[in-house]
């Protein structure tokens, strides 16, 4: 069994959220690769695609009339599946609700929106350091009575610290991810006649060589999204340098330039500088968004065999491939790179960027059971709402990675970007996303890559 670290509580000005350890490795091992069906069971919650049929557990204001504006990362997919959940709410107080979706610079799109005064009224903040800055300038609002009652009521206490701030909650977490899994084609590991999943870094590289070899594009890597790379290196890191190191690069106390760095680079262009285990090799991946490495994966003519990223890919698989979740498409833990599989969580936190009664009420859903049975019944979510009812979930394959998360408690580590500032950790074409880009078009150069990390992350801490 893993060992696990408890959650020590964020200190004044913070940068880094400090969760602990991972869920267990070899329970996420049993449950990820016991599924046997695409889990559309007609009996289960929310298996319509809909709102579920349950009696509502929140009352909500009557807002007729009322306009807002709600701002997430979130396209295609995503976007849509989280659409039935404001359409619940549209339905519930008679207000109108418009989604901006804002870009993978979600700090800078929401930063100028405020300074122009025209925020909108509830935003989903991808990275705790940006929730951090935001509450430090006084750009969000602090929770409602209502939406505080259901915070307590279905959430954790390591999820309720993730969204707060100086003793003041501000954020819900109503969208957690699972960042340490690695999806597969059956039929290209059928093609190429490996009949058991990696458990191991070593036997994750050697089977990649085997199915390149057998004629099959090994890993599809999203490289144009800077973010993937970053969370490729987490969970190298986390497994081979263990998790108190983890937390002293998450927030700076230890440079880029350590040797524990220089370690995980080097074993991450294993992988990285071998051109023909990279579908359409380190060019092809670096024009490759996240949505397209999940597409080319699991349809073509010649699709990957194998692509890394959270318990979200299950939303693109639905949505832009024929693939059946659980026969086409199944998912294993994450290889070791040390002793034991890395765990790395990640999550949403909904915030309030205008202080009225829509948007106390849309935090209020938005924390309760009712919003995340709506939004599990479309795939490729994950709640750590504990009180939600886990039939609401479309497959089988992710309800049990929801039931492993909900299984750690508060024992997790979350994703080391995401708790940076967002100049370093959360911006497209700066710091770690373009560090680790430029290491990907040359993965050779790791003290090169490291000299450049340390000199984006000293800066952008120091701000």
């Amino acid at each position: 069994m893993r060992s696990t670290f408890r959650i020590r509580r964020p200190h004044r000005k913070s940068r880094a959220a400090k969760a602990a350890a991972a869920v267990v490795a070899g329970a996420m091992a049993l449950t990820l690769t016991a599924c046997g069906g695409d889990g559309d069971n007609k009996d289960d919650k929310g298996s319509d695609g809909g709102a579920t049929s349950k009696a509502p557990t929140v009352e909500l204001p009557k807002l007729d009339g009322q306009k807002l504006e709600v701002a997430a990362v979130w396209t295609g997919p995503e976007q849509e599946n989280f659409t039935k959940v404001l359409d619940e709410f549209e339905k519930r107080t008679g207000a109108e609700v418009s989604f901006v979706p804002t870009g993978n610079n979600t700090s800078t799109f929401l930063g100028t929106k405020i300074q122009g005064g025209k925020p909108p009224n509830v935003a989903f903040l991808p990275q705790v350091g940006v929730l951090h800055q935001f509450a430090e300038k006084g750009w969000i609002k602090p929770l409602g009575s209502e939406a505080q009652a259901q915070l307590d009521k279905n959430f954790s206490a390591g999820w309720k610290d993730l969204g707060a701030y100086e003793g003041k909650q501000y954020g819900v977490y109503a969208k957690a991810a699972n960042k340490s899994l690695v999806w597969y084609n059956t039929a290209a590991f059928e093609a190429a006649g490996i009949a058991g999943e990696p458990k191991t870094w070593d036997e994750f590289v050697q089977t990649a060589q085997t199915l390149s070899d057998a004629g099959s594009p090994a890993v599809s890597v999203g490289g144009a999204d800077g973010w993937t790379l970053t969370d490729w290196f987490e969970n190298i890191y986390l497994s081979q340098a263990g998790p108190e190191k983890y937390d002293q690069l998450a927030e700076h106390k230890i440079k880029w330039t350590d040797p524990s760095v220089k370690e995980a680079l080097t074993t991450l262009a294993e992988l990285w500088g071998k051109d023909e285990l990279l579908a359409g090799g380190t060019k092809g991946a670096l024009q490759a968004e996240f949505p397209k490495s999940v597409t080319q994966t699991f349809s073509g003519d010649t699709p990957a065999a194998m692509v890394f990223e959270g318990d979200f890919v299950a939303a693109n698989i639905n949505a832009d491939t024929k693939a059946k979740i659980g026969t086409d498409a199944k998912v294993f833990p994450f290889p070791a790179v040390g002793d034991e599989s890395p765990v790395v969580s990640g999550g949403d936190a909904a915030v309030a960027l205008k202080d009225d009664k829509g948007s106390q009420a849309l935090l209020t859903f938005l924390a309760s059971t009712d919003a995340a049975e709506i939004w599990a019944a479309q795939g490729g979510f994950i709640s750590p709402n504990k009180e939600m009812d886990l039939k609401a979930y479309k497959d089988d394959v992710t309800r049990d990675i929801a039931k492993a998360l909900l299984a750690a408690g508060d024992d997790f580590r979350f994703d080391m970007s995401d708790q940076a500032p967002a100049a370093f950790g959360g911006t497209q074409g700066q710091g770690e996303w373009k560090g680790l880009q430029d290491f990907l078009k040359d993965p050779s150069d790791v003290a090169g890559a490291q000299k450049a990390l340390e000199t984006s992350a000293a800066a952008a801490y120091k701000d």
